[in-house]
């Protein structure tokens, strides 16, 4: 699959799947595994959500 997110989407993602961990870890909530999408998301940068709607964060000379 196509890379659809940009570097600062990516960077977003990792920070609000830590924030999110860390809210699972303190409140000893599985919730906490939601922090797992955002993560992983950034990790491929590949957003399934995305891919329907067409939509890239990238800009237009990475994406080529």
């Amino acid at each position: 699959m196509k890379q659809n997110e940009g570097t600062v989407d990516r960077i977003i993602r990792v920070i609000v799947g830590i924030v999110v961990a860390i809210i699972g870890i303190v409140y000893h909530s599985w919730w906490g595994l939601l922090a797992l999408i955002p993560l992983l998301t950034a990790a491929t940068g590949v957003c399934l959500l995305y891919l329907p709607f067409h939509i890239s964060t990238r800009g237009k000379a990475a994406a080529k």
